[in-house]
């Protein structure tokens, strides 16, 4: 319809969506539920790439074009590098790995829970850092994977988190380079240094040099 080739995301984030779309505008990047697909494969990968390559295949499985999937999470130095894979589903030092019942709380409540916890540790180093591992699959034997980071601190108390841009925990990640929260960057300058961003041109390079 556009002309432009089509690209299917394994998610059903919107904004995750919009991101991509932002950053592959060269592509029609589409979600499952775009064209009225149930979508949601079990994640139970033990790292980030493995739950990546879990979704990009379950998804080729069910449209047989090519997808790009991340498996992003925060990691938390002092935390030994939790909740990572289980970020979104992390609910509090009593739920690092999720509820047993698989219900989650709200982005707020992860929020002030990892402030929370980190806290509570006692420990001065408040480093922290973004994974992404993205996969390009072209079908279910090819597939290309690109996995970065996106370094920051966590802000020193709830009270502090600010801004209303990006997703996740992005109020409370703060950048001293910026001397702002990941939330209070522009779209674009988060593009440029983020995990999803520097991992998606990777990809983009690879799609570019297969001249897809």
């Amino acid at each position: 319809m556009n002309g432009k080739k089509k690209l299917y995301l394994a998610s059903g984030n919107k904004h995750k969506q919009k991101e991509m779309q932002e950053l592959l505008p060269d592509f029609e990047i589409r979600i499952p539920s775009d064209d009225g697909i149930e979508f949601d494969p079990i994640e139970n990968g033990k790292s980030f790439y493995e739950n990546s390559l879990i979704k990009a295949r379950a998804l080729w499985n069910l449209v047989h074009e090519p997808v790009i999937a991340d498996d992003s999470g925060i990691c938390v130095t002092a935390l030994n590098g939790e909740p990572g894979i289980y970020t979104s589903r992390y609910a509090g030092p009593d739920f690092m790995h999720g509820k047993p019942d698989g219900s989650k709380v709200s982005q707020d409540e992860q929020n002030r829970f990892l402030i929370g916890q980190l806290n509570a540790s006692g420990s001065s180093d408040r480093s922290c850092h973004y994974t992404c591992a993205m996969v390009l699959l072209l079908n279910p034997d090819r597939f290309f994977v690109a996995q970065e980071t996106f370094e920051g601190e966590l802000i020193g108390s709830i009270e502090e988190q600010a801004g209303s841009g990006g997703f996740g925990y992005d109020p409370i990640v703060y950048l001293p380079q910026y001397k702002k929260t990941v939330a209070e960057i522009s779209a674009e300058e988060k593009n440029k240094i983020s995990h999803r961003g520097k991992a998606v041109r990777t990809i983009a390079q690879i799609l570019k040099s297969l001249k897809f």
